[in-house]
């Protein structure tokens, strides 16, 4: 009889599949990936994968929850190492470039997901609107702080910059809607 499998176990198992699924979604498509090659690239079985989550419904939303935590928090912590409020509002466009020129982007994970299950999904368009909104309301805080009125138009700026960089596949988005933003925050 195999030993039990222990809670750490559990997490890191859970870890390795969360990072591979994200991989190949990102990577290929959350249609085109089949659970066989996310047990593939898991190196887990198939029956202990739906134990973790019974529907890969439930894993995309797990994986979109957890790459937003990761995401938001690698952006604030970027952009609060700037003081001035202003300058604030602007780094976030200078960590979209840098986002947009890593190898292997592939533009926004939760528009890829709207795009391939939003209308089909209803967790996977909550978890979707779920980051859009904390993105939003992040950014709206930075730009808030300037005393500013035009968070929504930054918003807007940020979000163009990301789907244009994820289609165009140049970063040169981000430096474009940077100069905008500038201009909106009256800085030269």
């Amino acid at each position: 009889m195999p030993a039990p499998i222990t809670e750490e176990q559990n997490r890191l198992d859970r870890e390795a599949l969360l990072d591979a699924a994200e991989r190949v979604f990102y990577e290929r498509g959350i249609q085109a990936v089949g659970m066989d090659e996310v047990r593939a690239a898991s190196g887990l079985p198939l029956k202990r994968i739906y134990r973790f989550y019974a529907a890969k419904e439930d894993l995309v939303v797990a994986v979109l929850r957890r790459r937003d935590l990761r995401w938001r928090g690698e952006l604030t912590a970027s952009v609060e190492r700037v003081r001035d409020p202003r300058e604030r509002v602007l780094a976030v466009f200078d960590w979209l470039a840098e986002w947009f020129a890593r190898p292997g982007f592939r533009g926004c994970a939760w528009i890829n997901a709207h795009g391939e299950l939003g209308s089909s999904s209803p967790a996977v368009l909550a978890e979707v609107r779920a980051h859009k909104r904390a993105f939003h309301d992040q950014v709206a805080a930075w730009v808030g702080a300037t005393g500013v009125p035009v968070a929504d138009a930054v918003c807007l700026l940020a979000e163009g910059a990301i789907v244009t960089a994820g289609i165009s596949g140049d970063p040169a988005p981000a430096g474009h809607a940077r100069a905008a933003a500038a201009t909106l925050l009256g800085t030269p």
